[in-house]
Parts: C-alpha cells; sequence; structure tokens
C-alpha cells in the first residue's frame, strides 16, 4: 500500500499540555510518527498541492492566525508554546481583537493543543499527504492509499484547533475527493475518540456520510459531541451516524459497531472511504480505554476491505508508542489482504 509522510512533520512539537488541572508531556509527540514510519519504511514524501484544498474546508482567518499564532505569541513578549485560557462559549461573533490570547481562545477549544514554533508546518505537511493519498489512487488506479498525518486532524473544525489537531486531513482529503467527482464521500471514523470537527464540517452536507464509532462523550473527550441522537442538520440530516461505545470495549463490541457503520455507509451509497484510523483503541494506550489488541487491527482492516470501496486511511490518534507502528501495520495488512 503506497504511504506518505514528510519530514517537516516532526517539526511540531509542543513540550507541554494542561491536561487534568496540571503539566504534563506532550502525548503527541514527534515519536508517534517516527514508530509508524518505522513500521512503513517506504513512505514518501507528498508534493505541495497548496492552500486552495485547505481553504475549502478551513477558513481564510483561521488559517491565517495557525500561521501566525507563534510568531505573535513570541511578540507578545511570551516564550515556548502558544496556549489559550480564554474561551468563548456564548456569543462567539468575529471581533477584530489585537492580543495573541484573544486569537488563542476565539480559534481553539482547550488547553491541550499548543501552537509551537513548527506546529504550522507540521500541520501543513500532513494535510499535503492526505492530499497526496488521494492523488496517487486517482493517478494510479490504486484502491488502497495511507497518509501518516501526524499531528492529527479529526478534531479540527472549520475555525478551529483542539484534541491535538489543526488540520482535519480527513475533511481536506474528502472534500477534494468530491471537487474530483468521486463523490459520494464517506468518513468512517475509528479513532477512540469521536472526531467532532469532522462532524461539523460536514453536519449539513448531503454529499459525505460521517460515521464515528468511539467512546462514550458522557465520560470520555470531547464530552460536548458524539452522542448518538446526533445525525445531522437541514440538508445533511441522515448523513452523521455516531456509535459510542462504553470504556472497556473489546473486539466483540467495536466490530458490532463496525458492521452496523459499514452497513450504513454501503445502504448510503459511498463510492469513496475515507477512514480516520486511531489505533488509540489499543489495550495499552495511556490516554485511552478500549481493549482491542494488535490482531485485532488486521481483522478490523479485513472487515472494511470486504465493502469492497477504495479506502484512503488518515493517521489520527495512538500514544502507545512502543506498539504503535505494529498496531498500525496490523491494520493496513488486513485491509490489503496481506
Amino acid at each position: 500500500m503506497k504511504g506518505f509522510f514528510d519530514p517537516r512533520q516532526l517539526g511540531h512539537a509542543p513540550a507541554r499540555e494542561l491536561h487534568n488541572g496540571d503539566w504534563v508531556a506532550y502525548a503527541e509527540s514527534p515519536d508517534r510518527a517516527l514508530a509508524i514510519q518505522r513500521a512503513a519504511p517506504d513512505l514518501e514524501p507528498p508534493r505541495d498541492f497548496g492552500m486552495a484544498p485547505l481553504l475549502a474546508v478551513h477558513s481564510q482567518g483561521y488559517l491565517d492566525f495557525l500561521a501566525g499564532a507563534h510568531d505573535a505569541w513570541l511578540a507578545a513578549g511570551r516564550s515556548g508554546d502558544a496556549i489559550g485560557y480564554a474561551f468563548p462559549i456564548v456569543r462567539r461573533r468575529p471581533l477584530a481583537l489585537d492580543r495573541i490570547d484573544a486569537a488563542l481562545g476565539a480559534y481553539s477549544y482547550d488547553a491541550g493543543t499548543p501552537v509551537a514554533a513548527g506546529t504550522w508546518d507540521g500541520a501543513y505537511w500532513s494535510a499535503q499527504c492526505a492530499l497526496a493519498a488521494l492523488d496517487w489512487m486517482v493517478t494510479s488506479g490504486d484502491t488502497r492509499a495511507f497518509a501518516l498525518c501526524r499531528p492529527p486532524g479529526h478534531h479540527a473544525g472549520a475555525d478551529y484547533m483542539g484534541g491535538y489537531c489543526y488540520l482535519n486531513n480527513a475533511a481536506i482529503a474528502a472534500r477534494e475527493a468530491q471537487r474530483r467527482g468521486l463523490g459520494p464521500v464517506a468518513v468512517l471514523d475509528i479513532d477512540y475518540h469521536h472526531g467532532n470537527g469532522t462532524q461539523d464540517i460536514f453536519y449539513r452536507d448531503p454529499d459525505v456520510f460521517f460515521c464515528s464509532i468511539h467512546a462514550d462523550p458522557r465520560s470520555d473527550y470531547p464530552f460536548y459531541w458524539g452522542h448518538a441522537d446526533e445525525t445531522g442538520e437541514d440538508a445533511g440530516t441522515g448523513t452523521t451516524l455516531n456509535l459510542p461505545l462504553p470504556r472497556g470495549s473489546g473486539l466483540a463490541g467495536f466490530a458490532a459497531a463496525l458492521d452496523t457503520g459499514l452497513a450504513a455507509i454501503a445502504g448510503w451509497g459511498a463510492r469513496l472511504l475515507v477512514v480516520s484510523f486511531g489505533a488509540d483503541t489499543f489495550e495499552g494506550d495511556p490516554i485511552s480505554h478500549f481493549k482491542l489488541r494488535q490482531a485485532d487491527y488486521t481483522q478490523l482492516g479485513a472487515t472494511i476491505a470486504v465493502l469492497g470501496l477504495p479506502v484512503l486511511v488518515i493517521m489520527e490518534g495512538g500514544y502507545a508508542v512502543d506498539a504503535l507502528g505494529d498496531n498500525v501495520a496490523a491494520f493496513l495488512d488486513g485491509l490489503d489482504g496481506a
């Protein structure tokens, strides 16, 4: 399976995050990408598809903010990584506020997603990997491709970052697939955490089906999205399917939810499947609470393959670094029929 990764993605390296009331080492470290790269050593660098595909998903104001946030932080006399601390929950409206502190709050929803010196370049090339993988499928006729997207993307909305995510790689690829006439497109999110940004971007879109299998948001991040009664709005009503699972779920529960999701995707008539794959469903993941084992990922990949659709895999979470590469390889092997 052809895969894509750019070493500039490693430049995104925040030092710490605010978690459970304390400063901790940043969990979404460059070591994650290096572990996956060791398991898939033939990854190619992407070419630059430019800003247009990003602007098809994200607002100009948000992209301008993200590109300049760390420089503005330093210009304000700060040091280290830029982290917000004030987040508007009511009367959120466009305001021309000069302080970087205000902009950080306006364009993010948590204090666990710092902007470091290399964040913009890392996120930009992560998105280019998703576009390169899609382009490979189009130009080669291959029905499988893998984008080692790091930082991940599924928590990022059209104009906000959060959950370690800055640009929504899966949404960018799905929009580009639509532009190229490859739709209808379905996005299947199988990260431990709900892909709230992806859902938000496509919530009113009748041409993208979004299905997410994730930890019940009543107990797990991101809490405010991903409940089973969220099914889309307006023209997009019925094109969102959330399948939350309780903590401690293993293969049986996850596989049953996957069967439900795939049946819905097939019934909807998708022609292309974008999979937001997170290996934080692993039993040894330090920040998550499912019980999947390495061999289970091969089975899940094989189950998705039975659907018979072209599949673009976009890397999301997974924080058990020592096992991460093998878990990703197991999923890709199952999907590829190895």
